[in-house]
């Protein structure tokens, strides 16, 4: 077992293309023990250059609506009138705390995620 930092673009391709090798080792061999830790190492060069920010609040509502087959009209108990919910999601106005709450428990999304900070647009 020969493992060492991913320092370079070309070390996170070796390392990539190693882990594709060994992915599948049996539990328990130095090759398992070597996949364990590459994919510890390849996760965290990743984290660190290839990070995926998290969607802002609303577009996290839109692609849970989607995913949930939600309509606009079926968030009206949660964010309020129909009119309230379009300008909502066209981001004519802002999230609030009763909303977030309700959203939360309605398309079991974080709250931490609704209440990060996007912009209204005029």
């Amino acid at each position: 077992m020969n493992i060492k930092l991913i320092k370079t673009e070309s070390d996170y391709r070796k390392a990539l293309s190693r882990l594709d090798e060994i992915f599948d080792a049996a539990i328990g061999t130095e090759e398992s023990d070597e996949a364990d830790i590459l994919a510890i190492l390849v996760d965290d060069y990743e984290k660190k250059h290839y990070p995926i920010e998290s969607p802002d609040p609303i577009e996290a509502i839109k692609i849970r609506m989607q995913e949930m087959h939600l309509k606009q009209i079926d968030l009206v108990d949660e964010i309020g009138g129909k009119s309230r919910v379009s300008e909502v999601l066209n981001k004519k106005r802002k999230l609030t705390v009763d909303m977030i709450r309700r959203l939360t428990n309605k398309l079991n999304l974080s709250a931490e995620l609704l209440i990060s900070d996007y912009q209204i647009t005029a």
